[in-house]
């Protein structure tokens, strides 16, 4: 489930930051709030908690699907710290473009 959570948040840091070399840094306390079983749908959602010069923070939430009565039930949530690197693995800023956007969040 943490291996899915860290993955789909990096698939929105990279799009979000218009960059492929997003490294995670840091995964936060993670919360398991329910059981998941083997043949669960598991929809996984995110959004930007925090913005920095070079490194963006997500609240990732991962949710248990029923497909007979489309009801979710919030199985798991954490927040993942990304930043951007170079082809060095230094980290550089993200474009200010996408800070500014999300400069109500810093």
């Amino acid at each position: 489930m943490l291996a899915w959570m860290d993955e789909a948040a990096a698939a929105m840091a990279t799009k979000i930051c218009h960059s492929p070399n997003m490294v995670t840094v840091k995964i936060e306390e993670v919360v398991f709030k329910k059981a998941v079983k083997v043949g669960m749908q598991i929809l996984i959602y995110g959004e930007v908690s925090k913005m920095g010069k070079s490194s963006i923070t997500l609240q990732m939430e991962a949710r248990k699907y029923n497909v007979y009565s489309a009801e979710e039930t919030t199985v798991c949530t954490t927040n993942i710290v990304f930043v951007r690197i170079d082809e060095n693995g230094d980290s550089v800023p993200i474009p200010s473009p996408v800070r500014e956007r999300y400069a109500h969040l810093s």
